[in-house]
C-alpha cells in the first residue's frame, strides 16, 4: 500500500468514526485519536462482515463507505454498552 492508500484509509476511518459518534446515543468520551481508531476498527469490521454476507469469504475492501460507517456504528454501540456510559434520565 502506498502513502496515498494509507492516507485514504485514515480519512475513511476518521469520517466513519465521526458519523458513528453523531448517530449512536449515549455519552462518548472519545478524543480525536480514539475516534480515528474507532473508525478504522469499524471499517475493518464492516467490510469483513459485508464480504462474508456477500459470500466472498474473508476479503478486505476499504472502498465501501457505507460498510465502514455501519461497522463503526456497530463498534461504537458495543463500546458504549460495554462501558456503561449511557445517558441517565434525571427527573
Amino acid at each position: 500500500m502506498d502513502i496515498g492508500g494509507i492516507l485514504l484509509t485514515v480519512l475513511i476511518g476518521f469520517v466513519a468514526g465521526l458519523i458513528a459518534r453523531a448517530v449512536v446515543p449515549g455519552k462518548q468520551d472519545l478524543g480525536l485519536i480514539a475516534t480515528l481508531v474507532l473508525g478504522l476498527i469499524g471499517s475493518v469490521v464492516g467490510n469483513l462482515v459485508f464480504s462474508l454476507v456477500q459470500g466472498d469469504g474473508l476479503e478486505f475492501d476499504l472502498g465501501g463507505w457505507w460498510a465502514s460507517i455501519l461497522g463503526a456504528i456497530l463498534v461504537l454501540a458495543v463500546y458504549v454498552a460495554a462501558t456503561g456510559k449511557q445517558r441517565r434520565v434525571t427527573r
